[in-house]
């Protein structure tokens, strides 16, 4: 029978829970780096015991742990991140330079194919390579030196770039997002970029409907259909059918159209989820219930899920690189809060339940398949 691997990154360290399919009974292990805030674990999809890590601390600096044994034993490799290309600057939002600087890892994505390739995305807004496990590092700088760096303006978390997909059929193809930059695509492995933002509006901005400067909080596509691509914007949730040439609101009738994480069920791409947050002043769900939104029919129709998660005095966030989905037959899905519980639904959203309690602030949750 298939098992499940649950990794979970907290503000004090890394947890990994494993389930066989039935995905009833919870082995929790952990933590790994106590301590250390955990910004992103991701497994392999090429060799499953092959496991990347971002630690981080304001005193101690970035560091990358790598796995082989599934969690068993960590090293650490490759912690020599450089910015390549002239250096430049960026801009405060209030108009004042500020150079570029290496603050912490936010997102690793291996690729499908090579459990020795893995991209990191970086805050300040840069994207990094290995091609051998992690030991070297070189940086894309062509999205760093785009023509448009110089406007990219930090969220509330940084100017953070946490998000990559990989078109499994075409690796040469990735999709990036930085806060609050946008959406990029590259179609020849990160030697160029293109801005992909057409549809999307941002009051915050002088001009609403800027080629950058979006604040973009995720992406997901399911891998069997890559010029679709679902985003989770600061406000709205948005769809693209063309590989990000124009984006089209699916918000419909959430109650909030406010959230960070977005996920596609591993069977049907037509079905996300999305967790609906009160604003962006009140990280909280709406009138404190923790709902996860779903939609079956691609967005604009959307249904509650509710069904063993809390629905009274819940005031958890769930941030982007929260939410994730397993490969099963009835596809599971996964959601970590800032209140320290991860919870799991074997069912695809129907029914819940928490697999494990009390955990630091989650950070981030990924799912592996194991067969």
């Amino acid at each position: 029978m298939a098992k499940v691997r649950v990794l979970v990154g907290t503000r004090k360290g890394a947890f990994i829970l494993t389930s066989d399919g039935a995905r009833n009974d919870w082995k929790v292990d952990g933590p790994h780096f106590g301590g250390w805030e955990i910004y992103h674990v991701k497994g392999s999809p090429a060799d499953p015991g092959r496991l990347y890590a971002s630690q981080s601390s304001g005193w101690s600096g970035q560091v990358v742990q790598r796995s082989d044994d599934g969690g068993g034993s960590w090293e650490a490799v490759g912690n020599e991140f450089a910015y390549a290309g002239t250096p430049g600057t960026h801009q405060w939002y209030d108009g004042t330079p500020h150079p570029w600087e290496f603050a912490r890892v936010w997102h690793f994505e291996p690729s499908p194919h090579d459990p020795d390739t893995v991209f990191a995305g970086v805050e300040d807004a840069g994207l990094f390579r290995s091609t051998d496990g992690g030991h070297t590092w070189e940086e894309l700088d062509a999205l760093r030196t785009h023509s448009t760096a110089n406007t990219w303006q930090p969220g509330a978390g940084g100017l953070c770039l946490h998000t990559i997909l990989i078109d499994p059929a075409n690796t040469d193809r990735m999709y990036i997002a930085i806060s609050a930059a946008g959406a990029f695509r590259t179609e020849d492995g990160g030697k160029s970029w293109r801005p992909i933002n057409k549809g999307l509006r941002s009051q915050f901005l002088p001009d609403e409907d800027a080629e950058v400067g979006h604040c973009v909080h995720n992406l997901a596509f399911h891998p069997s259909r890559p010029d679709t691509v679902f985003m989770q914007k600061h406000w709205d949730v948005m769809r693209t059918d063309d590989a990000g040439e124009q984006w089209t609101e699916i918000s419909g009738n959430l109650p909030s159209d406010f959230g960070f994480p977005i996920s596609v069920d591993s069977n049907d791409p037509e079905t996300i989820y999305v967790v609906p947050i009160t604003s962006d002043a009140e990280h909280y769900p709406p009138e404190g219930k923790l709902r996860v939104a779903r939609s079956r029919t691609g967005g604009h129709e959307w249904e509650l899920l509710t069904n063993g998660l809390p629905q009274k005095n819940c005031y958890v966030n769930v941030l982007r690189d929260a939410m994730a989905v397993d490969g099963m037959d009835d596809c599971g899905v996964y959601l970590g809060t800032t209140g320290g519980d991860v919870y799991a639904s074997p069912d695809g959203g129907d029914t819940w339940q928490p697999i494990v309690e009390h955990l630091p602030a989650v950070l981030s949750v990924e799912v592996q398949t194991l067969q």
